[in-house]
């Protein structure tokens, strides 16, 4: 067992360094995924579009839309963290940092 434990350190390590020697932007984008798909899709989809049945019939809006992609970064943190219409507020659950890395995401989103 010990040496199965001494062969195995050193590949935990490796996989433990690679991971944090990703770039922060790459880090947050998967992070911001993840909190987008535990969080959004259920009204506004994978795509963003809001064509799922609960986006549906809460009229989520489509993130890709002119209407949605034209308003400033500040403008779509303050709906995510504030909430608008039927979208609950996310402040008090996100930190400013994943707000603002969902806001980058949700720019990505209209070029996919």
């Amino acid at each position: 067992m010990l040496r199965l434990l001494t062969r195995l350190a050193p590949m935990v390590f490796l996989a433990s360094c690679a991971v944090l020697t990703l770039p922060p932007a790459a880090r947050a984008q998967k992070d911001a995924a993840a909190v987008f798909k535990a969080n959004c899709v259920l009204c506004h989809g994978a795509d963003g579009g809001g064509s799922t049945p609960t986006g549906k019939a809460l009229k989520a809006k489509d993130l890709k839309s002119d209407e949605v992609q034209k308003q400033s970064d500040a403008e779509l943190a303050a709906v995510i963290s504030k909430g608008r219409g039927k979208m609950p507020a996310f402040g008090s659950k996100f930190s400013p940092d994943v707000i603002n890395s969902l806001v980058v995401y949700i720019r990505q989103l209209a070029k996919k």
